[in-house]
């Protein structure tokens, strides 16, 4: 329970406009999907991550989702993904009956571990994902050749990214395909909702018809039919108008929250070094060549039974925090649809019992920081 005095985990940022882009919404009508803001809102987007094209979808999980019906799956396909994720990355593609393959993390990043994907390559393999954990970027170069030499297709699920680079480039542009989540908890959001970004121009067409229901009513509202029909297979990926308004006001404001966020994280990163050098607690690791968008702060505890006690240290002082993802692989969904490569994740499996994520957005205070900050010190790790 959250209460007056509780540093919470996470608080939406709302910025000026919100309020007065809903209210124009609905006073003009255009509540369903494709309205004024979705275009207003698309626009800005691939300004941010430098796409070729945007579609603004329900979740990112819809748009992971997308992904797997325009490269067409099939059951008994594969598609390698690190089993340090959330479980979207992964249901995405169960749900067409293809195969999952786990890949162990790097223990510096977290990101899926470059040098192991190639071992996990079959001739069943159709595509790899990649989840740029924390909005640090995975090592794009080496897994874009890989896919490459092999016909690949590369997929960026970049719930954590958005806001990020790899040598000087923004994450979602790298792959064929890239999803994008603005969840509540995400630096931009709209409470629920997210984006594929497409980097592919062969696959726009479809993208649209897919996401319409697997109409191309699309192109029925642009004059360029004189009536949509069903083309393909599809769902209602579409968003409303309303969310899109919201999203417009969030990214409008990307500067401010992104400056906002680093701000946090600095103090974190910086006024923790002591504190963690002495108890054998690590940091994050930011790669040469990596820029983070400052989505999430968080720690490694020598083990679990410290990463509890320091949870539970933290509620104790007000100071919500909390552990992440739990390995995929072997979880009983991903034991039954998917399988871990060969040699396990057992980086995976450690760091899942090592983590902690302080809270981190735009308008948590510095008054806040500095609370946070000393009950973490006042912690001893034994």
């Amino acid at each position: 329970m959250t209460t007056a005095d509780t540093v919470p985990f996470n608080r939406p940022h709302v910025s000026r406009n919100e309020l007065e882009y809903l209210a124009e919404a609905v006073r003009r009508g255009s509540t369903s999907g494709d309205g004024p803001f979705t275009a207003r809102a698309t626009r800005l987007l691939t300004e941010i991550t430098k796409s070729r094209g945007a579609l603004l979808t329900t979740s990112c999980t819809h748009a992971l989702e997308m992904s797997a019906l325009l490269l067409d799956l099939r059951p008994g396909d594969e598609v390698i993904m690190p089993s340090f994720t959330f479980v979207s990355t992964a249901n995405a593609f169960a749900l067409r009956g293809t195969v999952p393959v786990f890949v162990d993390c790097r223990p510096d990043t977290l990101n899926i571990d470059e040098q192991l994907i190639e071992a996990a390559i079959t001739d069943r393999t159709r595509a790899v994902v990649v989840v740029h954990y924390a909005g640090v970027a995975c090592e794009m170069e080496t897994i874009g050749k890989l896919c490459e030499r092999y016909g690949l297709a590369l997929i960026e699920d970049n719930a954590h990214g958005l806001g990020g680079f790899y040598r000087g480039r923004p994450l979602g542009s790298f792959g064929a395909l890239a999803a994008q989540s603005f969840h509540s908890t995400k630096n931009v959001q709209c409470g629920e909702g997210g984006a594929l970004l497409l980097n592919d121009p062969e696959l726009t067409a479809r993208a649209e018809i897919i996401r319409e229901k697997g109409t191309d009513r699309s192109r029925f509202f642009r004059g360029q039919v004189d009536k949509y029909r069903w083309i393909d297979i599809g769902s209602s990926y579409l968003p409303s108008d309303i969310l899109a308004a919201m999203l417009t006001a969030q990214f409008e404001s990307f500067d401010r929250i992104q400056s906002l966020r680093h701000a946090v994280w600095a103090r974190y990163d910086e006024e923790l070094a002591g504190w963690a050098e002495e108890n054998g607690v690590r940091r994050p690791i930011v790669p040469d060549g990596c820029e983070h968008p400052a989505h999430l702060y968080y720690l490694l505890l020598p083990d679990l039974d410290n990463r509890q006690a320091l949870i539970a240290h933290l509620a104790e002082h007000g100071v919500q925090a909390t552990f992440h993802y739990q390995a995929l692989h072997s979880a009983p969904a991903g034991v039954r649809c998917g399988r871990a490569a060969a040699g396990g994740c057992p980086v995976t499996e450690e760091v899942a019992d090592r983590l902690v994520r302080l809270p981190l957005y735009a308008d948590l205070d510095e008054d806040d920081v500095t609370r946070v900050i000393g009950t973490i010190r006042s912690f001893t790790v034994t």
